[in-house]
């Protein structure tokens, strides 16, 4: 691993707890990016659900939420589909314009597998690479001789003991794990510091680790407002996110962000596991804008997940691994209020290997288009060297406003 002032990727790991992380990033300008990947395959079709499709009622028989207008009933988007009510944050942002829905959206891969389709899913490939597709889009907005944007730091800091691979790549990571352990006093830094002042291997990283200190602590204060007094999983991914708003709104923090929550994997007892898991989504969303303040304006935040989940609910109220799922695309710089995609249906004959959503949407293109529409990534490169040979998916249209 090299350390480098050069490094752009950031780790949040104090907070760590329950297998929520945050990776962070720089890239130029004011514009702030985030990638929320959810760990186990969010069933789309129960997250945002086509009421209106005639098969839904009874390929969903036990687990299918009342339509909107009922008590406990679906949040409308349209007439059409219905947001979980769980997701009343999100829903809230939908009718501000402020959050999209690709629905049928799947990656190049076919896999069922969580490990592989994670992998693939970060690496923008068909398979796993080596690197991320967010780490190689932040390196070419960095041509390698280019100094400090507007007094902002280029140190890197990591406090998790690992990155995710969307992350992973080029750019070098300087890391110490502090989840769960004392903290280091002050002056047991400088000590440190004096001590290895001249090493040229240790000397940098350990200045860099005090820098990135200081800033985190000046970035998020002591204070992680209500959010954090929540129980449990849920509280622990909230003050995560809120944590990262604030890292991402400071004059001189990065501008990119990755961040991972899980649970998502409903094999039974969808209703009450799905409920929970969208409501620490939902609450870590709200927390974020909070974080963010001002800067959520000059935000986009793509919501991503490995695959979706069977059409048909199985034995124990749940449902398998699929294919077809759903992406969020939330911010303020999204053009929203709308579900966007090619709705495939739910009949037995429009079903991919008749039991899962059939994919219409390259995940990949949603990817495209918030980065070159929100951070300026070329075509050239979003085509070859963040998303290897997918020159034929284009970005989706009309998602960034």
């Amino acid at each position: 691993m090299r350390f480098t002032r050069r490094g752009v990727l950031l780790g949040l790991g104090a907070l760590a707890a329950f297998g929520h992380r945050a990776a962070f990033g720089d890239a130029p300008g004011e514009r702030r990016f985030v990638v929320v990947i959810l760990r186990g395959g969010l069933d789309g079709l129960g997250a945002v659900v086509p009421y209106a499709d005639p098969a839904h009622a009874v390929l969903r028989q036990g687990i299918a939420l009342a339509e909107p207008g009922s008590e406990d009933g679906l949040l409308d988007l349209g007439g059409r589909f219905g947001l979980h009510p769980a997701l009343a944050a999100v829903h809230a942002l939908y009718r501000h314009g402020e959050a999209a829905i690709v629905h049928a959206v799947a990656g190049p891969y076919r896999s069922r597998s969580h490990f592989d389709a994670q992998d693939a899913m970060e690496s923008g490939a068909e398979q796993r690479l080596a690197d991320g597709w967010l780490n190689r889009a932040v390196a070419t907005l960095w041509p390698a001789d280019l100094g400090p944007v507007r007094g902002r730091s280029r140190h890197a800091l990591a406090t998790g003991q690992t990155v995710p691979l969307v992350l992973k790549g080029p750019a070098a990571v300087t890391s110490y794990a502090t989840a769960r352990q004392p903290e280091v006093s002050r002056e047991t830094m400088d000590r440190l510091a004096a001590l290895y002042a001249r090493d040229p291997l240790l000397g940098p990283v350990v200045r860099e680790g005090q820098a990135g200190r200081r800033f985190a602590a000046g970035a998020m204060g002591s204070d992680h407002g209500p959010m954090a007094n929540l129980p449990g999983e849920r509280a622990a991914f909230v003050a995560l996110a809120e944590a990262a708003g604030r890292l991402l709104a400071a004059p001189d923090g990065p501008r990119v962000a990755a961040l991972e929550t899980g649970g998502f994997d409903t094999h039974a007892f969808q209703p009450q596991r799905l409920a929970a898991a969208l409501s620490t989504l939902d609450g870590g969303i709200a927390a974020l804008r909070q974080g963010l303040g001002a800067a959520w304006r000059e935000t986009a935040v793509l919501v991503m997940t490995e695959f979706g989940r069977t059409a048909r609910v199985n034995g124990t109220l749940g449902t398998d691994h699929g294919t077809g799922g759903v992406a969020f695309a939330l911010g303020g710089r999204i053009a929203g209020g709308r579900v966007l995609g090619d709705w495939p249906g739910l009949s037995e004959d429009a079903l991919f290997e008749r039991r899962d959503l059939r994919p219409t949407t390259d995940l990949r293109a949603v990817a495209k288009a918030l980065l070159a529409g929100h951070l300026g990534v070329p075509r050239a490169a979003l085509d070859g060297a963040v998303f290897p040979e997918s020159a034929s998916v284009a970005p989706f249209r009309d998602l960034v406003a």
